[in-house]
């Protein structure tokens, strides 16, 4: 090449190219897959009434490359909230998936559980859970989708049954916080991001958008029922736990379930 400039300028272009392939490709190596689109085979259930393992009714399944919460071979409710936990425990983090409800609902459900879902987080040991323990000691994702035309129903609000979070600075009594998100369909495929530091920082972002954050998950609060009180210690930082799918009567789908461990 006759002009050094240009061949300088098309090298640096080059080198720069080069790096960010090299990044993304590094990037793209730190997520691990926590569904293979085929099975359950990672996964641990706990629903209520039943012993951990048992997946009543085939209540989640895996079809057409998602995990389903199916309430197909149910004749009613009666109480069963569900939740399917990944195999290991995770403490700093970041999570992805996608969700979106389907047009199932049991009606002897209460009736907050119309197209409301959520996924579980620094959770106890599933295999801890008592057979009638209705909510594992955790906190929730909640995952939420427009119940009545024109009226706003923000999704990725945070839920706390056994726990306890601050927000805005202050422990906060409430057991839900609405998040700043808009209002989706229900039947309109949600990207949701999670990202976890430990017993300090808890972001919820949709579609990208942060809509969500709060500090210092711990042990404390009500909503949870018929657990073993030695599991309870109120005040007890959550530092890490074990993430679950939720099933409470509401049919929904889970995919492109990911998650990259930070330091």
């Amino acid at each position: 090449m006759k002009n050094p400039a240009a061949f300088l300028i098309l090298t640096l272009i080059f080198a720069l190219t080069l790096d960010q392939s090299k990044a993304q490709s590094t990037d793209d190596n730190d997520w691990k897959i926590l569904f293979n689109g085929e099975d359950l085979n990672d996964w641990i259930v706990k629903i209520h009434h039943h012993e951990t393992g048992d997946n009543y009714a085939n209540t989640f399944r895996v079809r057409d490359g998602v995990i389903q919460v199916n309430y197909d071979d149910y004749e009613e409710f009666d109480a069963r909230y569900g939740h399917l936990f990944y195999k290991e425990p995770f403490s700093s983090y970041h999570l992805k998936f996608e969700y979106r409800f389907t047009d199932q609902w049991l009606e002897d459900a209460p009736g907050y559980t119309y197209k409301n879902s959520g996924v579980m987080f620094h959770s106890q040991d599933p295999r801890t859970i008592l057979k009638e323990q209705d909510w594992p000691i955790s906190v929730e994702y909640q995952m939420l989708a427009e119940a009545t035309e024109g009226e706003p129903r923000p999704t990725g609000n945070m839920c706390s049954p056994g726990t306890d979070v601050f927000y805005e600075g202050e422990l906060d009594p409430r057991h839900c916080i609405n998040s700043s998100s808009d209002t989706y369909k229900w039947d309109e495929w949600v990207r949701a991001d999670l990202i976890v530091y430990g017993d300090s920082l808890v972001v919820h972002k949709v579609n990208d958008e942060t809509v969500l954050e709060y500090s210092k998950p711990q042990i404390g609060g009500g909503v949870a029922n018929g657990f073993d009180p030695e599991i309870k210690v109120d005040g007890q930082p959550l530092t890490e736990g074990y993430i679950g799918l939720q099933a409470e009567g509401q049919g929904v789908e889970f995919r492109n379930i990911r998650i990259k461990e930070l330091d």
